[in-house]
């Protein structure tokens, strides 16, 4: 439903980019096409992926692989984009990434190789979606980077609602009939998914994609303090282990990042 919902926030964020900053709109040559197409097709396939474990038995071990992803988008933006990092910045990737591993595996997960190779193949996918979208960005050659990030999200968030509209009303139409009767409920997690996806594609605009996408591994800590002080869980060895990690490979990248 993000995805269906989200477009119009996103209009409306373009919109209001152009009326507080007076930046023109982008005017996109042909080659934006193939990097905005990679970002939006590899981000639904990643999450339908995903959705698709959450009702297996090795839903967490799909989960510990999938979040090698800042791993891999450090490789895809040296390969794609020529996004070089430093050394200190590999192993802060290293580092954090490890953390988020272990804290996602539990003990005794087990289901053979599948679910490592969905893992995997998720986790390479949202690498690859990320790509994408950061080097339709790059592409617009925009001087206002806010412009360039809202733009290319907006174009994107319509391209997804566009495509999924399509296969739904091929594939399955008492589907697409059931999301869009449910339009008011769906308008917030449109708002909110809009909203979110505004900031990554900012950062996106000013960073390499492999140093937001490890920097993003923080909200792991955000989602094991509310399991602590709401829901009031317990914290292993373990997972302390992993926030250690991921602690130290966040403060690590932001010390490493060059000025």
């Amino acid at each position: 439903m993000r995805f269906l919902f989200g477009f119009p926030f996103a209009l409306l964020f373009l919109a209001g980019v152009m009326i507080f900053s007076g930046a023109a709109l982008p005017r996109p040559s042909w080659s934006f096409v193939p990097w905005l197409l990679a970002g939006a097709l590899f981000q639904i396939g990643a999450t339908a992926t995903m959705l698709a474990t959450m009702g297996e038995r090795s839903f967490v071990v799909t989960i510990a692989y999938i979040k090698t992803e800042p791993i891999q988008v450090a490789i895809f933006g040296l390969l794609f984009l020529g996004d070089a990092l430093n050394v200190w910045m590999m192993v802060a990737i290293v580092v954090a990434t490890f953390g988020v591993v272990v804290m996602s595996f539990k003990p005794g997960a087990t289901g053979g190789i599948r679910p490592t190779l969905i893992g995997l193949a998720s986790g390479g996918m949202f690498a690859l979606s990320a790509i994408g979208y950061r080097g339709a960005i790059l592409n617009l050659g925009h001087p206002n980077f806010v412009m360039a990030a809202t733009f290319t999200l907006a174009i994107g968030l319509v391209l997804q609602a566009t495509l999924l509209s399509a296969y739904l009303a091929v594939r399955d139409r008492a589907v697409l009939t059931a999301i869009v009767a449910q339009w008011r409920p769906s308008l917030f997690a449109g708002f909110m998914g809009a909203t979110a996806s505004q900031f990554w594609f900012l950062a996106f605009a000013i960073a390499t994609a492999a140093s937001v996408r490890t920097l993003a591994l923080v909200e792991v800590l955000f989602a094991q303090a509310i399991s602590v002080f709401v829901f009031k869980q317990k914290v292993t060895a373990r997972e302390s282990f992993g926030m250690a990690m991921i602690v130290i490979g966040v403060i690590l990248l932001i010390w490493s990042h060059p000025t």
